[in-house]
């Protein structure tokens, strides 16, 4: 603890009496100092013990004292020592009443103790607090340390929040809350996930303090990584500002969850040149080579049926990487994450109905919303994004799983959407699949002879195409439809044979001819 005016009081060498502002001894002292002037506060700092002996006041005129007073307390001067017998043999009753009134501390300093005395006495209790405090500090980072060693980032925060006298909470870079020390700060916590957020959003290191009605203690949040862009947060929460002691105990996690990140993120990029040998050799239909490959590290993965998802993005894919890793974290699942070619591309292998899966469909969802409403990406956020996920699959279907995803990624793109599944591509329509501009000229350029013939009004040879291919070639039920005599209808698909230059009797010529009305008539 800081010396106070409480503990200069019963400093036996001292010998200080109060005498006035009793009920304020336990504010700290910053420091003592000596100033005669009639105004000294210009050179103060606030929480400075003031020593006087009057030499240049009217101590006697209780309005001065009053002005005096109120000047001292407003500069935040903690308190004021007197020494009697040099300009005055006891402190002026004007300058009693005064402190009295504005509640200042106000104390008798005996001729024979001098202020040099009295400021040694703070320096030496200030030296001593500072040296308890690094002390502490050191003690603190020597547990850490050991934690941080022996229970990871869970045992590191449980030390952490004991040595503040609060909670502390550890967020990954998607924002979530991955360990909170007590139990009960993860609810606290989680309601931060927005700050976290903003804090991500700045180049690392970064810090921000919380706090205000809505947040029932103040909260420091501190970004964790060496890069461009946060890999972590930690957050924590007192109920006042930190100590030099905490202060020091903060800085020591700060630095040991540093080197745990990026001890991982060298770890990572070892299981990731596994990874991108498991996948080869799932590729090269060698699936048993891959398992012996994976061993503890992806074997459960290729156990049951999985997914492959292909994210492609210019920008990068750091975003969709950031949310699937946080899953796999959060859930315990296995996930194998390899980038391909120039970065532009991401293949994840995820077990078919897991955390991972899913988070890729709500991120996917995510940026579709964003784009929706015309909002702009985050830092990390990939406005470019597509992503293609195949069916379930197993190890000996790699191949055609990696297939599924590159076709659903190739609809995605066409479309202009983030995220397509290959199953839905099977059990829907193939009419979607016209929605291009390549089909879309080759319908008109098949078409264009029997459009321009009918522009002319010498017949309907398009609606009576359309109608005969939609009867499967029945006369009479085509020319129902159409309203014409059967052998009117009989002419007009002779009419349709020559200006083509095609025979409707051959099933790929109907086939083409059909395709190319349902793309035209989608426009």
């Amino acid at each position: 603890m800081p010396p106070t005016l409480a503990s200069l009081v019963h400093h036996s060498a001292l010998k200080l009496t109060v005498r006035a502002g009793e009920d304020r001894l336990d504010v700290p002292v910053r420091w003592a100092h000596v100033s005669e002037l009639a105004d000294p506060v210009p050179y103060m700092e606030g929480g400075e013990l003031l020593l006087i002996t009057a030499l240049k006041l009217d101590a006697e005129d209780p309005q001065a004292m009053r002005r005096y007073v109120k000047r001292l307390v407003g500069a935040g001067v903690v308190g004021l020592g007197f020494a009697v017998g040099v300009n005055y043999d006891e402190i002026p009753k004007a300058l009693v009443d005064a402190a009295e009134e504005e509640g200042l501390p106000l104390l008798e300093v005996p001729r024979r103790t001098p202020f040099l005395a009295i400021t040694k006495a703070v320096s030496a209790a200030i030296a001593a607090d500072q040296y308890r405090a690094v002390t502490a500090g050191f003690a603190a980072q020597r547990e850490l340390t050991r934690q941080a060693l022996s229970e990871g980032p869970e045992g590191l925060l449980a030390v952490l929040a004991a040595q503040v006298d609060g909670w502390a909470a550890l967020y990954d870079a998607s924002g979530a809350v991955v360990a909170a020390a007590p139990e009960w700060a993860g609810r606290r916590a989680a309601r931060l996930t927005a700050d976290v957020e903003r804090l991500r959003d700045r180049p690392a290191p970064a810090s921000s303090v919380v706090g205000g009605p809505e947040h029932e203690d103040r909260v420091e949040l501190h970004s964790i990584g060496t890069g461009r862009r946060p890999r972590a947060a930690l957050a924590v929460g007192t109920a006042a500002a930190l100590g030099t002691a905490e202060r020091y105990a903060l800085h020591s996690a700060i630095a040991l969850l540093t080197l745990t990140t990026e001890r991982s993120r060298s770890l990572q990029a070892a299981e990731q040149r596994i990874g991108a040998a498991v996948l080869r050799m799932l590729l090269a239909g060698q699936p048993d080579h891959a398992r012996a490959v994976a061993g503890d590290l992806y074997g459960d993965l290729l156990d049951a049926p999985y997914r492959i998802v292909l994210a492609e993005c210019a920008s990068g894919h750091a975003g969709i990487a950031e949310a699937v890793e946080a899953a796999a974290a959060r859930s315990g699942e296995s996930v194998l994450v390899v980038p391909e070619g120039d970065g532009e591309r991401l293949v994840v292998l995820a077990a078919d109905g897991g955390a991972v899966v899913t988070a890729c469909g709500e991120y996917a969802a995510a940026r579709e919303a964003a784009r929706a409403g015309g909002q702009e990406p985050s830092v990390g956020e990939e406005d470019d994004l597509v992503i293609g996920l195949s069916a379930p699959a197993g190890p000996i279907a790699a191949a055609a799983a990696y297939k599924q995803a590159e076709q659903a990624l190739s609809v995605a793109r066409r479309r202009g959407r983030v995220l397509v599944e290959h199953e839905r591509l099977a059990a829907g329509s193939v009419l979607p699949l016209l929605a291009d501009d390549a089909v879309r000229a080759f319908a008109d350029g098949l078409l264009r002879a029997l459009h321009e013939h009918d522009a002319t009004g010498r017949g309907d040879l398009v609606a009576s195409l359309r109608a005969w291919l939609s009867r499967h070639g029945q006369w009479d039920a085509a020319a129902a439809d159409l309203g014409v005599h059967r052998h009117t209808l009989r002419y007009r698909m002779r009419r349709v044979e020559e200006i083509l230059g095609r025979s409707l009797d051959d099933p790929d010529v109907r086939m083409e001819l059909w395709l190319a009305l349902k793309a035209t008539s989608a426009e």
